[in-house]
This record gives C-alpha cells, structure tokens and sequence, in this order.
C-alpha cells in the first residue's frame, strides 16, 4: 500500500491495511481465509432427510474469501479442488450452494489449510443464523453479507441501519468511484492515455467544446443488467429489435413487449438511482418479468448532453440475431412485425445483398388508441384523421422519401432513393455500420446513419404490408435546447459539415452527393 499524504484518504488507507494485516496472521500452511458458517445448513438439521455436503463442523460460508494466491499456486490449487468437486459430485450429483460446498468438501479433507476469520468478517443476514451473536455494537462490523433470499427484509436487530446504508449506497452516483478521490495516483491504462492526449487537444475556446469533449467521454456500461435467456433460431432469419431510451420513456417498455414477441435489445441511459428504480419496475411488472429474450443494458449517465448515439451503439452491438430491427422506443411496431420481417428477410435475399428495409411510420396525437390491426384498418384510421404519416407537419423531409402514396396500393417492396434528411427506420443485417457518436442530444442522429448506409450503396427497400405508430410523449430536453439555442443549433451544423467532409474522406465519389444536397439546402 502507497502511503497518501491527504489527511480524507487516511480512513481508505487504514481499512485496505487492516484487510492485508489479516494475511500476517495466516499460520505458514493456512491458504484460504473464511468465516464460519452461522446457519446450520451444513449440521444437516434444517429438515427432514436434508443431505449437505461434507464440511467441518459449521462448515464455512465464501461470501467473503481471502485467497494467499502464491501459496494456492504453490500446493496446485486448481488440480486439488478439481479433484475434490469430481469425487463429491460422484454421490452428490450437484451442488446446493455452488463454490461454498466445493470450499468445504475441500477443507473437510485438508482442515491445516484455513485460517478461520473472525465472524464480524461477514455478517450473514440468511435465515436462522447466529449472526447477532457475532458482534455487540454496529461499530465492531466489517462486512455485512445479505445472503437471505429474503434480502432486505432479513430479521435482525440492526436491520433497519443496515438497510438505510445499503439502500444509500445504490442512490450514489457511481462515477464518484471513478475520481481520485483518495489522491493515490493509479496506473493509467494506454486508452486512458489516448482519451487523455485527446481532451488535451481540444480548443477550450472551441464555441463547440462541450459537444466534442462528449464524444471522448467513457461511460460505464452494465450488459444485460437483468437475465437474458435467447436461443438462435435453425433458419438464420430471426430479428432483433434494437433501440435505446431513457427514464421518462419506461412506461413504453410493455407495450413493445406486447407488439413484439423476438428478441430485444435495449440500452438505457440511466444514473445509479434511476437504475435502481429501473430493477424495482421491472421486478414488479408480469409483462416484463415473463420475458428472457429481452438484453437490458445500462448506459450510466455521465456530462451534459444525451449520447444517443452511443447509447445505440451499445444496443445494437449486443444485438445477438444475424438482422437488426432500429428503431425508436416510443414507436408501436405492427402486431405481427415480427413474423412478417422474418419472410421478407428470406423474400429478398438480405444474406446475399446489402438492402435496408424500410417500415413505414405513422403517429397519432391521441393517449388512447385503438391500435390498427391490419393496412386497411390503418389506411381507414388515416383517412379519417386518426392517424398521420410520421411528422408530416413539422418534418414532412425525414419520412417523404417513403412514399406514402405509393405504399397505399402497394403490394410488393419497392426501391426508394435517398434523399437530403431522409431519417426512416429499417431493418438491416446485423453488421450494418454503427451510428455516428458525434452526434448528441437532438438532431442528426439518425440522418448520418442512413447517409452512411446509402454511402455503402445499401438499397432502401420499402415494405408494403409493414408499419409501426409513434405513441405521443412530452417534448424531450434535448429538443428545447435545440429550439431555444442558436449555439446549439450553430454547433449541429459545423458537425454536419464535418461529418460530409469525413464521409467524402471514407466513400469518395460515392459521397459526393451529400456534400451537393447539404449546398442546396
């Protein structure tokens, strides 16, 4: 341990001492550091023909493990309990506890090999333990072990101070742990090195400084923060609807579930707290709770603008089907989407050919919908002013390269070309080009993205039996800093500048248009 010369790091600097000077004590054949187990599940009491595996005495619980790796290495550790788990598991058939009852069949045979810790170690909260009997005052613990499938609702006789500090911890903002807090300076990694040689590069008197410092910040990233269970399909045409969101957009996640019945990947730009509040929703939902196949990741919040892009990209890149479905979460796709994009992948040959197959985007302005079950149920919603083709009044230039007029009747796909703002969401193979993480918050971000697909001479295949309805939201904050900002505004267009010139840089001649079509805006 490096000795920190600020008086806040003394308390770190005590603690991480106090864990070492444990190891001091381990006589010269002790290894393995535990506490012993304070229930008595390896006494074999607990009910009625209950067979645990072997263990000496009490038996020791692993919540809290000190390992003296040398000596481990030294006395061949991995081949020992190897040998151990294979010999058990002739009678026992498995385990009950996992690594727990392999540690204890193994020291049952070598007891001269553990070093027994003193039980304020790891306080464990389980059913029907001896755990109050471990300490007389809060102040004597060290580590307090929820190993009850009951949790936080475990009894004892300082459970509420226990919960109090546990349930405080998860609301911290968990990119303080990733500050010097302790002033002890740490190795720095080579891509810390490059981020670092990168932010130094920047103008600080850049009007723009702030949205190209956020394309060089690292966020920590939690994959599948709920269990995930997928199983590839035979055909090799499955298809994995692929978006992101954030908190104020939570209460669509059942409804996707519903329309949609495949495999789902979705990011969400989160802080601690909100992710917490996340599980709670999730824990608490039938809808959600009864579906595997949708990978949950958090994107932990971190600077001043939204990374949606980014936050994509972390969806899309764990999207764990040959074909992607991008869209956006506040979009209802069609009941039976799913299927009917499954056919079209095999009707034109998207293993074979680089196409982009668009699905047509409506809107309604109404809370309550009866949602459209059919084209011609849709075509008569649209008719009578139900429903609207996809910003039709504020941004008819995103979604007019679609077509409508043409879809009304059609009966088979058919090519459309691209166009300056064209912003439609398609389904793509899953090893489509990922979106441009220069673009943050409002604006953009999904405009370079099909620039890039059309770059690549991607074909956009408009689907004639598909479509999805955009579901009304409050305005989000990214897009009243757009309204009200000329900056930002300013800032978007020298990123759109930049983005042509470094397409023209990647594709050539093929990305000469773009520069043309953004002259003749």
């Amino acid at each position: 341990f490096k000795k920190c010369d600020k008086l806040s790091t003394r308390w770190h600097f005590v603690v991480s001492t106090e864990v070492f000077l444990v190891f001091l004590l381990f006589s010269d054949k002790q290894v393995i550091g535990l506490v012993e187990n304070q229930s008595d599940w390896y006494l074999g009491n607990l009910w009625k023909n209950h067979k645990p595996w072997p263990a000496l005495g009490r038996g020791f619980n692993t919540g809290v493990i000190l390992l003296y790796l040398e000596r481990l290495r030294r006395i061949s550790w991995e081949q020992m309990w190897r040998l151990t788990a294979e010999r058990e598991l002739m009678s026992m058939l498995s385990t009950s506890l996992a690594d727990q009852d392999i540690f204890n069949a193994f020291i049952k045979q070598n007891p001269v090999l553990v070093h027994q810790l003193p039980c304020f170690w790891n306080v464990q909260l389980s059913d029907h333990t001896r755990s109050e009997q471990c300490y007389t005052e809060v102040s004597d613990l060290k580590v307090i072990h929820w190993n009850s499938p009951k949790k936080l609702r475990v009894k004892n006789k300082h459970v509420e101070f226990f919960r109090n500090l546990y349930l405080t911890f998860l609301e911290y903002d968990g990119n303080l742990l990733r500050r010097e807090l302790f002033g002890c300076p740490s190795q720095a990694s080579p891509e810390s090195v490059r981020l670092q040689a990168a932010l130094e590069e920047l103008d600080e008197d850049d009007q723009c400084y702030d949205f190209r410092r956020e394309r060089l910040t690292v966020h920590r990233v939690h994959l599948y923060f709920l269990q995930y269970d997928y199983t590839p399909t035979e055909d090799d045409t499955d298809v994995t609807l692929v978006a992101q969101l954030s908190m104020d957009r939570l209460q669509m996640l059942e409804a996707i579930c519903k329309h949609w019945e495949g495999p789902i990947s979705l990011a969400l730009y989160m802080s601690d707290a909100e992710a917490q509040q996340f599980l709670r929703y999730a824990q608490a939902s039938e809808v959600l709770k009864n579906r595997k196949n949708v990978g949950y990741h958090i994107v932990y919040k971190e600077g001043q603008f939204y990374p949606v892009n980014l936050v994509r990209n972390v969806a899309l890149r764990n999207a764990n089907t040959p074909y992607v479905f991008l869209t956006d979460v506040d979009f209802l796709p069609m009941y039976g989407l799913y299927d009917y994009l499954r056919k079209s992948v095999v009707q034109l040959d998207m293993a074979h050919t680089k196409k982009a197959l668009v699905v047509p985007a409506f809107e309604t302005l109404r809370y309550r919908l009866s949602f459209p079950k059919s084209k011609a149920e849709l075509l008569s919603m649209l008719d009578m002013g139900t429903l609207y083709t996809f910003r039709y009044h504020v941004w008819p230039k995103g979604h007019a390269p679609t077509n409508y007029a043409k879809w009304r009747t059609a009966t088979t796909p058919y090519k459309v070309e691209w166009e300056s703002d064209f912003e439609p969401y398609v389904v793509v193979r899953r090893d489509c080009p990922e979106y441009d993480q220069r673009f943050v918050g409002f604006g953009w971000n999904k405009v370079s993205h099909i620039m890039e697909l059309d770059a690549q001479e991607y074909d956009l295949m408009v689907l004639p039996n598909a479509f999805m309805i955009h579901m009304p939201h409050a305005p989000s904050f990214d897009i009243s800093k757009f309204r009200s900002s000329s900056s930002y505004r300013n800032c978007l267009n020298t990123l759109k500048d930049e983005f042509h010139q470094d397409l023209s840089r990647k594709y050539g001649a093929a990305a000469l248009k773009y520069l043309t079509a953004q002259r003749n805006i």
